[in-house]
């Protein structure tokens, strides 16, 4: 059985330290099984409805932009496992300027996001080419960098790109983190530049079975985060991709970790729980379904 695999150094050094995150690198036969009923698309991102080559949108104020396909590790629970190697990323020139083009056709569009793969994966220089064409326009507020290198490769994080970043003045970073041995003391330091360089830093976890489906596993993960000053932002009901049924908590779980949680931590530490549902105009709160 042949599996795609592909992860940096660090990556793999961790995943010999810390189970939970051998869990999302490792491949496992259940994601053959194909019998959950799921699409490797769900989000129809495939279908190009905005017209534009490499960009996507669902949502009225927002826009991303695939800048790569390819990432520091293959999670085995990503969103676009099955669709990365065919998506369309913006590569020339003239492929960003035609993105730049629907946002300024589009004022409502406020918050640019930088995705993938991961954006991180590029040299600087081409990092900041993507960050500056959006931050220049009056009308972008945010542009967000979706990024795992704080946890899967904590040294791309250096103190001249974060002080790059810094200087266009709307740059977020979204990072992901799914388990408090993937805080490491490197990656609490990639965390710190870019927080020192006057970045804001949240965390997207997903919630997996395995990994981090108990109370006790995410109160460990948000206290590790907020003492890497980033904040917890939300945690994902898994997406309903094919192949990763396996990893996908029970929704009755899933308001129970929640609701004990929000007892158990301060505000600032407590993210919201939800699941991005195909054709939702919204992130819905797990508490909703």
């Amino acid at each position: 059985m042949d599996f795609p695999r592909h992860a940096c150094a660090y990556a793999e050094r961790l995943a010999t330290t810390c189970e939970p995150f051998r869990r999302q690198l490792e491949p496992d036969a259940r994601e053959l099984d194909g019998d959950d009923g799921c699409s490797a698309d769900p989000f129809g991102e495939q279908d190009d409805a905005a017209g534009t080559y490499g960009l996507k949108q669902r949502f009225p104020d927002r826009v991303l932009v695939m800048t790569s396909d390819s990432c520091f590790m293959n999670c085995r629970h990503c969103t676009r496992k099955g669709i990365l190697r065919d998506a369309e990323v913006v590569r020339t020139d003239e492929e960003l300027q035609n993105c730049v083009g629907y946002v300024k056709a589009h004022p409502q569009v406020r918050d640019v996001l930088l995705s993938g793969g991961d954006p991180l994966v590029l040299p600087d220089g081409e990092v900041l080419r993507f960050v500056e064409a959006f931050a220049a326009l009056d009308q972008i507020e945010v542009v967000r960098l979706c990024t795992r290198a704080p946890c899967v490769n904590p040294e791309r994080v250096t103190d001249g790109l974060a002080r790059s970043l810094r200087s266009c003045g709307k740059v977020w970073v979204n990072t992901q983190f799914n388990c408090a041995g993937e805080v490491t003391p490197d990656a609490t330091v990639a965390c710190g530049r870019l927080v020192d360089a006057g970045l804001p830093v949240s965390c997207q976890t997903v919630l997996l079975a395995g990994v981090n489906d108990s109370v006790e596993a995410m109160l460990d993960l948000f206290r590790a985060l907020q003492r890497a000053r980033v904040r917890p932002y939300y945690v994902f009901q898994c997406d309903p991709v094919a192949g990763i049924s396996h990893f996908r908590v029970p929704l009755e779980k899933a308001k129970m970790i929640a609701a004990e949680c929000a007892e158990r931590i301060g505000g600032l530490a407590l993210p919201r729980f939800v699941a991005d549902i195909p054709g939702a105009a919204r992130k819905i709160p797990v508490e909703e379904l």
